[in-house]
C-alpha cells in the first residue's frame, strides 16, 4: 500500500479539505468495524500512540489509537483553521501540521506568491519533509486550492513548485477551484491567470472546478428536495452535509453542500488506493495514461449519483443511466460539455458491486457518441474498487482529458484583459518586491499558448481518420 499527503492552502482549500478528512474518516469507519489499523487507513492516516510524551510512535498493527490525518494545513489568515481546530476535527489534525498568519494574503496573488512564498519556504519545505517521511512509500501529493484569492492561489502554487523541487520523483495532482463570472474578489482574473502560468508548469495532473457548476449542481438537488416528488427526502442521518448532519446544516454553510462534492470527487478517486478492488487503478496510472502531452493535464472530472451526495432519498440510479450520466453536461464540475469536444483519453473509476463485463458494455454503448483523437480511438483507462460509497450500491468518477475545457480558459482570459487593458488595480501587485509587469505578460502569454493548443487539437475533430504512417524499416 502506498501513502498520499494532501496539502491545503487558503480558506477554500482547507474548507475542502476539512470536509475530505470528514467523510473519509466516515467512510472507513463503516467499512472497518473493529478499529484496527489497517492498510486502507494508513494511505491518509497515521496511527499514534500518544501515551508517551512528546513525537508519539506510529503503530503499524493492532487497534486504532489516535489516527493523524497525512495532511499539512496552511493558511495566512487563522480563521478556517482555528475554526477546524475547535470542531470535532480537531484531534485528527497535529499542531506541528499547521501553518497560518493573521493578515492574509489582500487578494493578492503576488503577495501568497512573493512574501509569504519566501517567508515560510522552509517552514513548509520542513513540514512536508515530515509528513513524507512517516510514509513507507510515498506516492502522490494532493494539493486543494482555490484560484481566485491571495493565498490559495499565489501560495498555493508556490507550495507546487517546491514539492518539485524537494520531490521531483512524487507526483502532483492539484485540485484547483475556479472563481465565477460573479466573483467578488475585483482581481480574481489576475489571480487566476498568474496561477495558472504556475500549474502549467509544475503540476502532473489537476482537476479543475467551477464554483458555477457547484452552485448549479446544488440549486438542482434542493429543487429535488422541495419538489415533494415520490423518495426525495432529506436522510435524517446524513453522512454528507456538515458534522452535525442534516439539512438544516446545509442553510448555516452555504458552501458545505459545494465542499462536500469536491470532498467526494476526492473520495473516489483515491478509493482504489485504499481499498481492494478487482481492478485497482494507481494514481500515478491516471497521469501516465491520461495525459499525452505535458501541458494538457486538465482533467474534467464528472460524479455520479449527485443528488444522493447530498443527502436527498431518491431511486438509485440504474447501472447504466449512472455511465450515461458521467457524459451528460448536468454532471460535470467545470461548465462544459464533453460529448461535443475531442477527447484525448478518459478513466472510469467505478466502485461498489459492478463487473468487467459491465464497464465493457457500457463503454461499446457510449463510445459511438463520443470524439475520440484520431490516434487514440481506445484510450480508455478502467479501475473496479469493490467498497461502494455508504450507502449507496455503486458510484462512478469519470475523469476526462477533453478540449471542453478550452471555453473555461478563453473566459478566464478574456476577463483578464477588461481589467489588464485598462492597467486597473495593477499597482497592488506591483509595488511587491519581486513583481514586475513582465510576470502579467508572460503568465497571459502562457494561458494563451495553452488555449491555441487546444485549438489545434479541435481543428482535427471532424477530419477523416487517417492512421499515423507506420516506421519503414530498410532491409
Amino acid at each position: 500500500m502506498t501513502q498520499s499527503v494532501v496539502v491545503q492552502v487558503g480558506q477554500c482549500g482547507n474548507q475542502v479539505g476539512c470536509r475530505f478528512w470528514d467523510l473519509a474518516l466516515r467512510e472507513h469507519a463503516a467499512v472497518n468495524k473493529k478499529g484496527i489499523y489497517d492498510e486502507a487507513l494508513s494511505s491518509f492516516f497515521r496511527n499514534v500512540d500518544t501515551r508517551s510524551g512528546g513525537d508519539g510512535a506510529d503503530i503499524y498493527k493492532g487497534k486504532i489509537c489516535s489516527l493523524k490525518a497525512r495532511a499539512l494545513l496552511i493558511d495566512m489568515e487563522e480563521g478556517v483553521v482555528n475554526e477546524i481546530l475547535q470542531g470535532p476535527l480537531r484531534d485528527v489534525f497535529d499542531s506541528k501540521q499547521l501553518i497560518t498568519d493573521v493578515s492574509g494574503s489582500g487578494n493578492n496573488w503576488a503577495v501568497g506568491h512573493k512574501v509569504y512564498g519566501c517567508q515560510y519556504r522552509e517552514s513548509i519545505a520542513e513540514k512536508l519533509r515530515k509528513a513524507a517521511e512517516h510514509c513507507d512509500c510515498l506516492q502522490c501529493f494532493f494539493i486543494i486550492h482555490s484560484m481566485g484569492g491571495g493565498t490559495g492561489s499565489g501560495l498555493g502554487t508556490f507550495v507546487l513548485s517546491l514539492l518539485e523541487d524537494e520531490f521531483p520523483e512524487v507526483y502532483r495532482f492539484v485540485t484547483s477551484v475556479y472563481p465565477s463570472g460573479e466573483d467578488d474578489v475585483i482581481t480574481s482574473p489576475y489571480n487566476s491567470v498568474l496561477a495558472m502560468k504556475e500549474l502549467n508548469e509544475h503540476a502532473d495532473c489537476v482537476l479543475p472546478i467551477e464554483n458555477e457548476s457547484l452552485f448549479d449542481i446544488v440549486n438542482k438537488i434542493h429543487q429535488m428536495i422541495n419538489s415533494g416528488k415520490l423518495g426525495s427526502t432529506v436522510k435524517p442521518k446524513s453522512l454528507v452535509t456538515s458534522s452535525a448532519g442534516g439539512a438544516k446544516a446545509v442553510q448555516e454553510k452555504p458552501f458545505d453542500a459545494m465542499n462536500n462534492i469536491i470532498a467526494n470527487l476526492l473520495l473516489n478517486l483515491t478509493s482504489s488506493a485504499r481499498f481492494e478492488g478487482s481492478l485497482n487503478m494507481d494514481l500515478n496510472e491516471i497521469s501516465m495514461n491520461l495525459v499525452p502531452f505535458p501541458r494538457l493535464h486538465y482533467l474534467v472530472s464528472s460524479l455520479t449519483p449527485l443528488y444522493t451526495l447530498a443527502d436527498v432519498n431518491v431511486p438509485p440510479r440504474r447501472l447504466d443511466q449512472m455511465f450515461s450520466d458521467a457524459f451528460s453536461r448536468d454532471h460535470q464540475l467545470i461548465q462544459a460539455d464533453p460529448k461535443h469536444s475531442l477527447y484525448l483519453a478518459c478513466a472510469l473509476l467505478v466502485r461498489g458491486n459492478v463487473q468487467v463485463s459491465d464497464l465493457r458494455r457500457n463503454i461499446e454503448r457510449l463510445k459511438p457518441s463520443l470524439h475520440f483523437i484520431s490516434w487514440n480511438q481506445e484510450g480508455w483507462k478502467t479501475s473496479l474498487c469493490s467498497v461502494p460509497p455508504v450507502g449507496h450500491s455503486h458510484s462512478l468518477l469519470a475523469l476526462a482529458n477533453n478540449t471542453c475545457v478550452k471555453p473555461t480558459f478563453m473566459e478566464l482570459k478574456d476577463r483578464f484583459m477588461k481589467l489588464y487593458k485598462k492597467k486597473a488595480h495593477l499597482h497592488h501587485y506591483l509595488h511587491i518586491e519581486g513583481m514586475e509587469q513582465s510576470c502579467f505578460s508572460e503568465a497571459i502569454a502562457s494561458l494563451s499558448d495553452l488555449i491555441e493548443e487546444y485549438n489545434e487539437l479541435d481543428a482535427t475533430k471532424d477530419g477523416p481518420r487517417i492512421d499515423p504512417p507506420r516506421l519503414k524499416i530498410a532491409v
